[in-house]
């Protein structure tokens, strides 16, 4: 588990944040304000409409920023049974639930969950709702899931592979786990500043943390207007922490962030994604 090295100490507020708990507990604080503002695109349920053309097989679902997972890495879902891992917020889990899988929706934010059962109600979808850490799937048995659906997310967690090694565990062979996540190089750069309008300059070392490397203002700032603290994985992790857990890579994709979100699309893709079967 995290310990000291996300010890920070200098101010009252970070230094709260120096054991894995703090850390869920103040993400998991951050995504329900973020989910009860309403604002963001990740916390908006799907409509009617999505739903419906679901249950007539016309479906799409994101595992990155803008670009529709391809439908042949799902296989046939139908009568399957899928984890939805740190993806609450009433999107993905109730479109696969429409499409005719068996989903066990397991996110941080009690929040984020409740809007995947307020689509599952207003539609009549069976969707089972757990809170829990992604790296910590304790809650299910060994060869439990055909599926772990897992977007972007695992940028809230202080280390990856042991999100891997338990996706791994939770499949069931020939298994497929359909991750996205953040290119490593977004962190290298001062988002802030950029939306001053400085130009994008290689400011932090990799792999980034707010909690290590930002300055003590800057960090004590985010936490106080209960932003969720960010960590960047290296390649190594995530794609060599998948093999490492015992998978093979049978797909993927980068994708950009809408131009209007960050600079950086015009210089390089900002997230990827993969397909790994056990």
């Amino acid at each position: 588990m995290v310990g000291a090295a996300y010890d920070v100490t200098a101010d009252p507020e970070a230094g709260m944040l120096h054991r894995m708990t703090d850390i869920l507990s103040h993400n998991r604080k951050a995504w329900n304000a973020q989910s009860l503002a309403g604002e963001s695109r990740w916390v908006q349920p799907v409509d009617p409409d999505t739903i419906a053309h679901a249950r007539r097989g016309d479906w799409q679902v994101i595992l990155t920023p803008t670009l529709a997972v391809p439908r042949a890495w799902f296989g046939d879902i139908a009568g399957r049974d899928v984890l939805c891992l740190a993806s609450g917020g009433g999107q993905q889990a109730p479109v696969l639930a429409a499409a005719g899988a068996r989903v066990v929706s397991f996110d941080n934010s009690d929040a984020q969950l409740d809007k995947d059962r307020f689509v599952a109600e207003r539609e009549g979808l069976e969707i089972r709702c757990l809170q829990g850490d992604m790296a910590d799937l304790a809650a299910f048995s060994n060869d439990r899931f055909d599926l772990v659906f897992h977007p972007v997310s695992n940028v809230f967690a202080p280390a990856v592979r042991p999100v891997w090694q338990e996706c791994y565990r939770v499949l069931r062979p020939s298994g497929r786990l359909l991750a996205g996540f953040m290119n490593p190089a977004f962190f290298l750069f001062d988002h802030e500043a950029m939306e001053k309008g400085e130009p994008p300059i290689a400011r932090f070392p990799l792999p980034f943390s707010d909690l290590q490397h930002l300055p003590e203002a800057q960090l004590a700032d985010r936490l106080a207007r209960l932003e969720a603290v960010e960590f960047s994985h290296s390649l190594d992790d995530q794609i060599g922490g998948q093999i490492d857990a015992g998978f093979s890579i049978h797909g993927f994709y980068e994708d950009r962030w809408t131009n209007e979100a960050t600079p950086l699309n015009r210089l390089m893709p900002t997230s990827m994604a993969t397909l790994a079967i056990k």
